[in-house]
């Protein structure tokens, strides 16, 4: 069975491939990012730009004009009809214990501006140091546990907005 593919182009052409006519075409990798593909005797010339993998969108340079491109496939489609989202970095504003621990250290204060990937706190669990960091930009709004607490698992340690 053949798998279908949506692919949205500048937002406002709309295609649909299905795998057998993807692995029909002539796909040769030139360098890093860049291909050559052959279709009927015509070729062209793709570079990507940017990915972003999560939401499955690309910005590509099909023989020097630019694209901004989106790929769905059936999953998308079905989990779109289930009212879910894949891939959605709907980022949470708190931040709770992975695990049951020991609050070691708490490396923010409230009304501190974080970006992602910021080191917050680090949490003893089995005798392992665990560094938990910010998955989100935001502002520490309220910070729920001091150091030396002893916390559960999924407990509100930090409140961020």
């Amino acid at each position: 069975m053949s798998k279908k593919y949506s692919l949205k182009v500048n937002e406002n052409y709309h295609f649909e491939l299905n795998s057998k006519s993807v692995v029909a075409l002539d796909i040769i990798a030139k360098e890093v990012n860049q291909y050559q593909i052959i279709e009927n005797d015509t070729t062209y010339d793709i570079e990507t730009l940017k990915t972003d993998f999560s939401n499955k969108k690309y910005e590509v340079s099909v023989n020097g004009n630019k694209y901004k491109v989106q790929i769905k496939n059936e999953l998308d489609d079905l989990i779109k009809k289930m009212g879910l989202t894949l891939g959605d970095k709907k980022k949470e504003k708190v931040i709770k214990a992975p695990m049951p621990g020991l609050i070691l250290d708490i490396l923010v204060s409230e009304g501190q501006e974080i970006k992602e990937g910021d080191s917050l706190l680090i949490l003893e669990a089995m005798k392992m140091e665990n560094i938990l960091v910010a998955i989100t930009d935001g502002i520490v709004k309220q910070i729920h546990v001091k150091k030396a607490d002893a916390v559960d698992k999924k407990q509100l340690l930090i409140k961020m907005v």
